[in-house]
């Protein structure tokens, strides 16, 4: 598997703004992860924030190339995340910080428009939080399960 390079203190940095979701079926009430091939982990759908684009445009919008569901509902702000780390390719460090929104579908079969990734699946809370690698995936997961029992 390969992780993500630390953070380098002398080398230059550049910020970098995403938004993602954590993603429920409606009826069953699992949630969706993606399976990054070259990097051999699970993640939640995410992506950069085109410049002029809100924050819930680009949550949608990645989520529908990353996923292929085009019925997408999406609903509050769940939280927001930042991390640092080294781009070798670059040469420079990444600040990143992605705000998470609590979103649901009713679709169930995947149809990736990226091959980023090679496996979408449908799972329940405990195994995301097994499964995905980075703690501020998890709180973000642990955050979207609390607002949905406050709902329920």
């Amino acid at each position: 598997m390969r992780r993500r390079i630390d953070y380098r203190p002398g080398a230059p940095i550049r910020p970098e703004l995403a938004a993602g979701v954590i993603l429920v079926h409606r009826r069953r009430r699992d949630l969706c992860l993606l399976h990054h091939r070259d990097e051999d982990r699970w993640c939640l759908p995410k992506g950069h924030v085109d410049p002029g684009e809100s924050l819930r445009d680009a949550a949608v919008r990645e989520t529908r190339e990353e996923t292929g569901f085009s019925r997408i509902r999406l609903g509050p702000e769940v939280g927001e995340v930042s991390y640092r780390f080294y781009r070798p390719g670059e040469r420079h460090n990444v600040y990143k910080s992605v705000v998470y929104y609590l979103a649901s579908t009713a679709e169930r079969e995947p149809r990736p428009e990226t091959p980023t990734f090679d496996r979408c699946e449908w799972v329940g809370f405990p195994a995301a939080l097994r499964r995905v690698p980075f703690e501020t995936d998890r709180a973000m997961i642990r955050a979207a399960r609390r607002r949905l029992a406050r709902k329920a």
